[in-house]
């Protein structure tokens, strides 16, 4: 992680760095979002499906700042993470079996 003074001019003034932005890992959003909505008691995995077939982001509650966080990030990549998890744990599973 970049330490806020990476960011700072010679003159000692912060510099804002576009591409620092949703630098949160895709895996920890969802997990975070996940905690929130259960903590309000939804369906967490119903109201994430929601929100990523639709890009609507009333599906995800504000608790927590779960909103906000969940779009910082691309939701391409929040589905691309959860695919990728899936199929790791899948191959794992069956490599288990075999």
């Amino acid at each position: 992680m970049m330490k806020s003074e990476d960011h700072l001019d010679p003159k000692g003034t912060r510099v804002f760095m576009p591409g620092d932005c949703g630098r949160e890992a895709p895996e920890d959003v969802i997990a975070r979002v996940y905690d929130a909505l259960k903590d309000q008691g939804y369906d967490a995995a119903e109201q994430i499906t929601g929100f990523l077939l639709s890009g609507d982001p009333t599906y995800i509650t504000e608790h927590g700042g779960a909103r906000a966080l969940v779009q910082r990030i691309e939701r391409d990549r929040l589905l691309q993470s959860l695919v990728s998890h899936f199929v790791t744990w899948r191959l794992e599973a069956d490599e288990g079996d075999g």
